[in-house]
């Protein structure tokens, strides 16, 4: 090693030139590395100095890797990435002190808070963090012990098992149901205020995908009540605003407690299920395997 120390001196040099050689930027390797752009251009010099020869080509506003420095890069990023797998997996065998979720808001208060109360009560030992967030986020980087995706079970990289389907019907309250009476038929419906959702990072079903389903035309307007949060729309519709699509895995214990009924007879289905997914190269601690079985007890397993 002490050949190695001679030839690179500062293990930071490395992380500059892996980030400009990737985004064959200074400037850019600068910003994700918080430094000065001087700071990267000084790093990667010395080490030109050190190594004894040039690894970018400087040309007017851009830069290009030379031979060498194309060979540089693949050996330095295979060699980084594979000290950041092994890292990873040592952090993983460290004594857990939580288990960590992420979710989407909706799928954590009317899917997994209903359900956790029996689990705490039978895992005392094991306290876990439930994550919302309005998109999907990087699991990796968090870090986090698992999340939940809406997906077709296909995550290269990760690890998956199925919860449940992703159906699609109208639901709407009793008391709003006492007020406009309850539809005669699917196409009635139209007829009826109609609350969306519109939310901004994660594709999501709507109430054309639901008519369509049934054979039915449906043009939006642009009216009726509009939220970026599904269980705002969840809300809206316990409190008697008008009718929302209910994805049948947040909604219906909803309706077993009967703030929610369920309107007409047609479905959509998806195509796509929830899933629970980690990263294939950290297995779960003992406590988040523990979590894990728990929830595939949960799975709905006949519906698949």
């Amino acid at each position: 090693m002490k050949r190695l120390h001679r030839r690179i001196q500062s293990p930071a040099a490395l992380f500059a030139f892996e980030a400009a050689a990737r985004h064959l930027s200074f400037t850019a390797a600068a910003g994700e590395l918080n430094v000065s752009q001087p700071a990267v251009s000084l790093s990667i010099k010395k080490l030109e100095q050190a190594l004894g020869t040039m690894l970018f080509e400087r040309r007017h506003r851009t830069i290009h890797l030379t031979d060498a420095g194309e060979r540089f890069y693949a050996d330095v990023s295979f060699g980084l990435m594979h000290i950041l797998n092994s890292a990873e997996s040592v952090a993983r065998r460290m004594p857990e002190d939580h288990v960590s979720i992420s979710c989407s808001t909706a799928f954590a208060h009317y899917w997994m808070l209903p359900r956790l109360a029996t689990f705490r009560r039978d895992n005392t030992d094991i306290e876990i963090r439930l994550q919302t967030t309005d998109k999907d986020i990087d699991i990796v980087e968090e870090p986090l012990s698992f999340a939940v995706r809406l997906g077709s079970g296909d995550w290269p990289g990760f690890t998956s098992f199925w919860l449940g389907p992703e159906k699609i019907y109208p639901v709407c309250s009793p008391a709003y149901l006492e007020k406009a009476g309850r539809p005669r038929s699917d196409a009635d419906i139209l007829g009826h205020e109609l609350i969306h959702l519109e939310e901004p990072y994660r594709p999501r079903a709507g109430w054309r995908d639901w008519f369509g389903a049934q054979g039915i035309d449906y043009v939006d307007h642009g009216g009726g009540l509009r939220f970026n949060d599904y269980a705002l729309v969840i809300q809206a519709a316990i409190a008697g605003e008008g009718v929302a699509y209910g994805w049948d895995h947040i909604v219906e214990n909803v309706i077993k407690q009967g703030l929610l009924v369920r309107l007409g007879s047609g479905v959509y289905d998806v195509g796509q299920g929830h899933y629970v997914i980690w990263p294939e190269n950290q297995p779960p601690g003992p406590k988040a395997e523990r979590v894990l079985a728990w929830l595939r007890t949960q799975a709905k397993t006949g519906d698949r």
